[in-house]
């Protein structure tokens, strides 16, 4: 008896075609049901379609992805479905499969797909994703991995996976710990699970979460202004391990201990953890010592993401700095 996959189809590049006039990609009214309705798909398992949306990525927004996890979960609930395929705009996949790793709380698989190329370009990448992808929730190993991504037969984690080049199909990477998996042809093959999950009980989110990257001779009135334009959180991408200039260290003491602002330092490495070890003002140690937040060694979107679900919980500096450290289990 062939499983029950629901393909829930929200728009972006796989379900865009080429308009004749002005040669550009656009949004095309009846694609998404083609996405679902992929030659060789019904030998594969007994599938359902739901168009969320057919919207660019760049227009998915946090509350976008709020519904589409609250339809996410209604879906994985039902007890004939077997797991979920989004296919989803390339550009914020890595946010939304993320918000849905975090928010989710299934053992069934959730596998998020896309296409670099549209459903009407040579070589078109969209088809075989979602094919691939609907192998991956058939499989039994996927079932507790959580939110995967799934493009170019390579399967990563929400927590690590990202976008790396612009316009190659093997777009995709998770730099610093590799692919899930593989899906070769018609065989799944996983080679790892993801440890460091979570999954959090939430009612609500923090929309006004801003991301703002520091700079040399950075001055740190960006920053300072962000209380004022009514944002209630910041992560702050740094340089290295965790360091900024003397300006923007005093301003982010001033958003800590005068307005309240919880402060979550990312790096603009790709790889490696931030941490508290240079003790100069400015240095991460200094920001550890009045507050500040390190967010491991999660991508400055991710920590926005995870920003906005925490703060959904609770506004408390020490419990919020306890959900952002790592499960180290066995440590």
């Amino acid at each position: 008896m062939k499983g029950k996959v629901v393909i829930i189809t929200t728009g972006g590049t796989i379900a865009m075609i080429t308009d004749p006039v002005s040669g550009a990609s656009i949004p095309a009214q009846g694609i998404n049901k083609h996405v679902a309705n992929i030659k060789g798909l019904d030998e594969l398992a007994d599938v359902e379609h739901i168009e969320f949306s057919n919207v660019p990525s760049p227009y998915i927004n946090p509350d976008t992805m709020w519904k589409l996890s609250r339809l996410v979960f209604k879906t994985l609930s039902r007890d004939d479905v077997a797991g979920v395929v989004i296919t989803h705009g390339t550009d914020t996949l890595e946010e939304t499969a993320y918000f849905l790793d975090l928010t989710v709380n299934s053992e069934k698989p959730v596998v998020c797909t896309a296409a670099m190329r549209n459903i009407d370009e040579m070589g078109t990448d969209g088809p075989r994703n979602v094919l691939a992808s609907v192998r991956v929730v058939l499989n039994s190993l996927a079932i507790g991995m959580g939110t995967t991504v799934c493009l170019n037969e390579e399967i990563h984690a929400a927590r690590e996976v990202t976008k790396t080049y612009t316009s190659n199909v093997a777009t995709f990477d998770s730099p610093g710990h590799g692919p899930l998996g593989i899906v070769d042809e018609d065989t799944v093959i996983f080679f790892r699970k993801p440890l460091l999950r979570a999954t959090f009980n939430v009612e609500r989110i923090e929309n006004r979460v801003a991301l703002v990257k520091t700079f040399t001779g950075d001055d740190g009135s960006i920053l300072k202004s962000l209380p004022k334009m009514g944002y209630k959180g910041v992560v702050l991408e740094s340089f290295g391990r965790g360091n900024v200039p003397v300006e923007v260290y005093h301003v982010v003491k001033y958003l800590i201990e005068e307005r309240g602002m919880p402060v979550i330092i990312t790096s603009r490495c790709f790889k490696g953890r931030v941490l508290g070890v240079y003790g100069y003002i400015g240095g991460g140690k200094s920001l550890a010592d009045i507050g500040a937040i390190f967010a491991q060694e999660l991508s400055s979107m991710k920590a926005r993401i995870k920003l906005m679900i925490v703060m959904g919980i609770t506004d408390n500096r020490e419990e919020i700095e306890r959900l952002f450290r790592l499960p180290l289990k066995g440590a």
